[in-house]
């Protein structure tokens, strides 16, 4: 269970790499960003709930790297090129 949980919290510096690399394309993904993170809790509870509990710890991992990014591109420093 530790090991999931740590797996899953590597999203955060996963979302900050794939945000740097991607920091010109961070301000018009911002809809796509909202409309991933209602489908990742939405996966990530439906299968939870149906006892796939890998699979919704991949929609955690999802949820999260989507999360730093859309978080990322409310920063004025961090999307200036």
């Amino acid at each position: 269970m530790i090991l999931n949980l740590l797996i899953l919290f590597l999203g955060v510096p996963i979302g900050l790499l794939i945000a740097w690399l991607a920091r010109d394309e961070l301000k018009q993904g911002r809809k796509w960003f909202r409309i991933m993170i209602i489908l990742s809790l939405l996966g990530g509870l439906w299968f939870w709930l149906i006892g796939r509990v890998y699979i919704s710890l991949t929609w955690g991992f999802i949820f999260i790297i989507v999360l730093v990014a859309l978080a990322k591109s409310q920063d004025k420093k961090w999307t200036k090129i």
